[in-house]
């Protein structure tokens, strides 16, 4: 390459860089004032670097197969910040791609007609409704990662409030609660100023009062004495799973609902969004968010069993060490749990496979499941060994779970990745269920198996989420629409 096509390659990068700048604050304009969330086929585009902004475009021609730049994306941006826009999701790469396609040349008549729905329907208030009380029992692993999501989204008119954190104590150590939050040996930094309000026993992050309330059973908690009313309670400690320990909650003042992030046992109804969530009526005030692995396996199932039909699988969990282990061999009522955690791969139990069916009724009985716990911190993956009525070959099941992961209505729980080189590590972070990696597929007729990576500490969290704005009567509009 000579010297001339060097600088003009660095100068085109630079070009690039200049106009990612550009479109960092017309996204935070249409996320603030017009409570537009915006992203690129999934992947969000608020609060990200300009780093980000690009590799966001490049992961484009990973998966669509269409070369897409800032330079498509940046005029249709400025575009949409001069349309009153009312609230929405708008995938911004999906129109990018659907208007190169189309071989138009005037950007805002394709948005027009593109956004008409939403067109003059900006409502300051968000989402139209009232913002809803959320308040998380227990700050572990789940429940800091819970805190960074809505704090990171309490900007779009996502109406839901983390008012209070409950756990157990005397009091003093706001400190070492807040630093548990700014700092995270897996996921980084906080993204924001978190302080310490001693006089209110709070925590202040980018800018939210969270209350700290020390109790030791939920009973004994009067929210209504902080100004938190209806609230909806996101239990997170796993120490009560019934309808019975989770009524507890319930005989607090100012709780309206109950949401369990771990299975939920008896009648409990285990929700995984994109799936189920529909069935959670007005009435439901204890809910299930399922297991991690529930939500990651569970989305590609019924893809899979819509299309081929499944006669009967075993599910394969490689899951990561959880905080229930121990760090060196020591007692555990669990079998081989008591073995160290960062030295052994455990096998152990996973009630996963039989879990699927209060999602996924159809499936009753017809899948086996084990699990492999082994010495990584975070990201787990999910083998699932299939035996279909229907048979297909490789490409085909690949660019079939392509198509799902890009155009589906589940198109936020199954994300896909085609490379030879991605390892766990490669998945933290993920908002997804669950994530395919089509370089593993085996398929021969009707056998197929599948190897599904998934965060399942942050890809969980934001399915809880999901669930929370659900429940909270939050509905988003996704533009453009999937089939």
């Amino acid at each position: 390459m000579s010297q001339q096509q060097l600088e003009h390659v660095f100068q085109q990068w630079q070009d690039n860089e200049a106009q990612a700048e550009e479109m960092i604050p017309l996204l935070g304009k249409l996320y603030r004032q017009y409570n537009v969330i915006p992203s690129l086929f999934g992947r969000s585009l608020i609060n990200r670097s300009v780093t980000r902004i690009l590799k966001n475009h490049r992961y484009v021609r990973k998966v669509e197969g269409t070369e897409l730049t800032v330079a498509d994306t940046l005029p249709m941006v400025r575009a949409m910040t001069e349309l009153d826009l009312g609230p929405a999701h708008i995938d911004i790469g999906r129109l990018a791609v659907a208007f190169k396609h189309a071989g138009e040349s005037d950007v805002r008549a394709f948005l027009e007609r593109e956004l008409a729905d939403i067109i003059g329907g900006h409502d300051a208030s968000g989402m139209g409704g009232e913002p809803q009380d959320v308040v998380l029992y227990g700050f572990g692993r789940i429940g800091r990662i819970l805190a960074r999501i809505m704090i990171e989204k309490a900007g779009g008119g996502n109406l839901l409030r983390l008012r209070a954190i409950v756990v157990r104590g005397s009091g003093d150590d706001l400190e070492k609660r807040a630093s548990l939050l700014r700092r995270d040996s897996v996921h980084g930094p906080f993204s924001g100023s978190i302080d310490v309000d001693r006089e209110r026993q709070a925590l202040i992050a980018n800018g939210h009062v969270i209350q700290v309330i020390y109790a030791d059973a939920p009973a004994e908690v009067d929210y209504t004495a902080y100004g938190i009313d209806h609230a909806i309670v996101v239990d997170n400690t796993g120490k009560w799973r019934d309808r019975e320990g989770l009524s507890q909650h319930l005989a607090a003042k100012g709780v309206a609902k109950v949401l369990l992030t771990a299975p939920g046992k008896g009648d409990l109804k285990n929700v995984v969004h994109g799936i189920n969530h529909a069935t959670i009526g007005d009435d439901d005030r204890i809910v299930s968010a399922a297991s991690c692995t529930t939500n990651a396996i569970v989305p590609v199932l019924k893809a899979m069993d819509d299309e081929f039909g499944i006669v009967h699988g075993h599910v394969e969990t490689v899951h990561s060490y959880t905080n229930d282990q121990n760090l060196i061999d020591n007692y555990h009522k669990g079998d081989r749990r008591g073995r160290s955690a960062p030295l052994n791969m455990v096998l152990t139990e996973t009630g996963a496979a039989k879990a699927v069916a209060k999602a996924l009724p159809e499936l009753s009985g017809k899948l086996t499941g084990n699990a492999i716990r082994v010495p990584t911190p975070n990201v787990s993956m999910a083998i699932l060994n299939l035996t279909l009525e229907r048979g297909t070959e490789r490409e085909a099941l690949n660019e079939y779970l392509r198509q799902t992961a890009l155009h589906s209505p589940m198109h936020k729980q199954i994300d896909y990745v085609d490379s030879p080189e991605v390892v766990s590590s490669d998945f933290v972070g993920n908002r997804h269920a669950g994530v395919i990696d089509a370089k593993a597929t085996i398929a021969n007729d009707k056998h197929a198996v599948l190897y599904v990576w998934y965060d399942n500490e942050f890809g969980y969290s934001c399915q809880v989420v999901r669930i929370l704005q659900h429940m909270s009567n939050v509905r988003h509009r996704y533009l453009p629409a999937t089939p």
